[in-house]
């Protein structure tokens, strides 16, 4: 196996001495959009939507110590590490220490530092997150059936924010100019969609079962889930595995159900038989020609 690079080394070391304080991961993942000179205003307009992502989870209270009470979730923990560890090695590359990119995500990280636009940050974003649900699949099974559900809207909703911003015709159908500027992650509307505040609880650890949260959520993420989201379900994680060049997304669903960590035999939670007249007008109006 080969030695970590210096600039991965680097980049642990930065992530372990945040570990256990979540203000200091949310401090940690800011200054990576300074880059390595502390300077990078092309670049920190993108903080926005990055941190609504780690802020929401920095509420939940998943990135808590493991000994704190209660305690964190190791599983969030480890994802949420990754996107930390994608971001500071690509930063110390850019400032020079030795290394080649570890992963592919490091090296979409390189090319949103080099054009930084909202597609770039989509694809090194997600392609992190992506990378962080795939390698700790182990760690969910030992999370709540709730948790094990939100996980899977967390995903769809990334990937369905990405999709706005670079394939509004898939997000949005004729409504697709629309997606440039809703899914744009320097404006306050991605921020809301990668905060999940609407849609997911805000309690951890969860102590229902997923039904009762369905049930309680809002009515416009609901809405937006449903009507919009789930028809195109299969065809928005196609579409993402080969804008991340990751196939293994590909195992994340199934028949248009997504499957991380839940059975496809309790697929019923991802379709909906009592949307009612606004959500059907919207499933239809959006719906791709």
């Amino acid at each position: 196996m080969r030695e970590p690079s210096a600039a991965l080394v680097l980049a642990a070391t930065q992530v372990a001495a945040v570990r256990d304080v979540p203000a200091a991961r949310l401090a940690l993942l800011a200054q990576v959009f300074k880059g390595p000179t502390g300077r990078a205003p092309k670049h920190l307009p993108f903080r926005r939507a990055a941190l609504s992502f780690m802020r929401w989870q920095a509420r939940r209270g998943v990135l808590a110590p493991l000994d704190a009470s209660p305690p964190g979730s190791v599983w969030w923990r480890s994802v949420n590490e990754r996107l930390l560890l994608d971001g500071c090695e690509t930063v110390a590359l850019l400032g020079g220490v030795t290394g080649e990119p570890s992963s592919p995500a490091v090296q979409l990280w390189l090319e949103f530092a080099a054009t930084p636009t909202g597609r770039h940050w989509y694809r090194a974003h997600n392609a992190s997150v992506v990378a962080g649900y795939l390698e700790h699949r182990d760690l969910a099974d030992a999370e709540s059936e709730a948790e094990r559900f939100f996980m899977n809207v967390a995903l769809l909703r990334v990937l369905y924010a990405h999709a706005l911003a670079a394939a509004p015709e898939l997000a949005l159908g004729p409504f697709a100019p629309l997606g440039r500027v809703l899914g744009d992650p320097r404006l306050g509307m991605a921020g809301v969609f990668l905060s999940l505040r609407a849609v997911l609880p805000d309690a951890y650890p969860l102590g229902r079962e997923a039904e009762r949260y369905i049930a309680d959520e809002q009515h416009l993420g609901r809405m937006l889930d449903y009507a919009v989201i789930a028809p195109r379900l299969q065809r928005l994680y196609e579409w993402s595995a080969e804008a991340l060049g990751e196939p293994r997304l590909l195992g994340c669903v199934r028949e248009g159900n997504p499957i991380y960590a839940w059975p496809f035999e309790r697929r019923h939670v991802w379709r909906t038989s009592h949307m009612n007249a606004a959500g059907r007008l919207l499933e239809r109006v959006t719906r791709a020609r």
